[in-house]
């Protein structure tokens, strides 16, 4: 019953954000009278946005709205892209570590999407309309991830954004070595437990997946060459996603925190060929900016968290700002579905710490994490082509006073905060409702027990007068039996 009474309130959620398939969620809008924050093409005011079949078709100053529209009055207030969070954990149904492994490359996060989960909904509610949903930090090598759209009410097939380049999870420091972590009794500490061990077993495991590779490639040339009677390289599930990074097809999203790990991951991936796509938290990295922007690698980190253990203790607030001036590429993501609902706020501070303008705060949560994850030709930014993936917000988005009131992806409107409001009472009503029923039907189960139990642990009444007519046993005499006649 309780598993009906969630759904039943996850469904009314759907309900209440996102427009149902009909006239209210029309295949054309126009946003009208808004300060429009482009992020790649300069600010507008009293601009207006037409959007046509999920993509922006028209974005100007002192646009019309054309005939029979849908019309989005905006009067006041400000639109910017969808906010774009690169390292999070939300749609996940259960753990999101493989933990038993050191190598977990063939567990895939696409596999347990929840489309459920109400982290999605409140994620809308703070303007996130993309995400990079990536495995756990238990493993130097760990799962597989997906970058997905944040599209409340529909299946979990629906949620992966199309066309976007898959990743990988890697993780240096004390999560994978496991620092914290003490083994049941009767289990063996896992390898490895020291940094050193770390950086051996990335190795390791990409000399195997290097002979692995030449395997393939050396069967491939030989069938393409006609020769018959070939038995193809058994599929290893394993290696198989970090040839895929060799071969440039699937992202290394990394882990990490302190500078001399993030150089010794730098070296392991320019020894195997590969690059990294993204260091994640990366809060040293001010210390080796030069580095990493050299590589190529973005950096995707906090906006001041500081202290929560011992490899932190060196981060800064402007470790955004630092590396940003130092030409690497840089989003400010959340790790958290509660902190992905503040992302431009977070994203704000480095206009305090490191002076940053507010247009290049903005990036670091649209355009940047767009470009980490390969999917910038579609959002990021508001230019016509792209994907209408837009928040509308009551004040400056940036401000501490700014609250999302629509949420929308490929021009449908996933979050209305009028509609929300509008519809809690009814929301509240319905799930009081459920919960009377819940209650009403364990009362009732209770009776019932509790009927059976009387039934079955019913006694004979002991003060039953016995049946005069009714003789009792008799011995080989005639006599009464001693056990009838109680003389024992």
């Amino acid at each position: 019953m309780k598993r009906v009474l969630l759904i039943a309130i996850v469904f009314i959620f759907a309900g209440m954000g996102a427009w149902p398939a009909s006239a209210q969620n029309p295949s054309t809008i126009f946003i009208q009278n808004a300060t429009i924050f482009t992020v790649t093409q300069g600010n507008i005011e009293h601009g207006g946005i037409l959007i046509r079949d999920g993509k922006i078709a028209a974005v100007g100053k002192d646009l019309k709205a054309p005939d029979g529209v849908a019309v989005i009055d905006a009067t006041g207030q400000y639109v910017i892209p969808g906010i774009i969070d690169c390292h999070s954990h939300i749609a996940v149904d259960g753990s999101v570590n493989e933990g038993g492994p050191a190598v977990s490359s063939m567990a895939n996060i696409a596999d347990v999407l929840n489309p459920e989960d109400i982290s999605i909904y409140d994620d809308l509610a703070g303007g996130v309309t993309s995400a990079n949903i990536l495995h756990g930090s238990a493993n130097p090598i760990g799962g597989q991830t997906i970058v997905i759209k944040l599209r409340w009410g529909k299946p979990a097939s629906a949620l992966p954004f199309e066309g976007a380049l898959p990743g990988i999870k890697f993780a240096l420091g004390e999560n994978p070595k496991r620092s914290g972590f003490t083994p049941p009794p009767g289990i063996p500490p896992r390898y490895p437990a020291t940094r050193l061990g770390v950086e051996e077993v990335i190795r390791q495991a990409f000399i195997e997946a290097t002979e692995y590779k030449k395997q393939w490639d050396d069967y491939n040339a030989r069938r393409a060459a006609g020769e018959q009677g070939l038995v193809a390289p058994r599929r290893n599930e394993q290696l198989q996603p970090l040839v895929e990074v060799m071969e440039g097809k699937r992202y290394v999203h990394s882990h990490c925190y302190r500078a001399d790990e993030i150089l010794m991951l730098m070296r392991v991936a320019k020894e195997f060929g590969f690059k990294v796509r993204t260091f994640q938290h990366v809060l040293e990295g001010y210390k080796i900016a030069d580095e990493i922007a050299a590589s190529g690698a973005g950096g995707s980190t906090f906006s001041d968290w500081w202290g929560y253990k011992v490899e932190a203790y060196d981060a800064i607030p402007y470790n955004a700002a630092l590396m940003t001036e130092r030409g690497v590429v840089v989003s400010i993501n959340s790790d958290d579905a509660q902190e992905a609902r503040q992302l431009n706020q977070e994203a704000a501070k480095s206009m305090k710490y490191g002076g940053m303008t507010a247009n290049d705060a903005l990036k670091m949560i649209t355009i940047n994490p767009a470009i980490q994850l390969g999917i910038d030709k579609r959002v990021g930014s508001i230019e016509v082509g792209k994907d209408a993936d837009l928040v509308i917000y009551n004040h400056d988005p940036l401000s501490v006073y700014a609250v999302a009131q629509q949420t929308l992806i490929d021009g449908q409107v996933y979050f209305d905060r009028q509609k929300d409001l509008a519809g809690r009472a009814a929301l509240e009503k319905e799930k009081q409702d459920l919960l009377a029923k819940e209650k009403k039907a364990a009362e009732e189960k209770k009776d019932e027990d509790k009927k059976a139990g009387d039934k079955a642990g019913a006694k004979p009444d002991a003060k039953k007068k016995p049946d005069p007519k009714k003789k009792p046993p008799q011995d080989a005499n005639g006599s009464a039996s001693a056990v009838a006649g109680g003389a024992l």
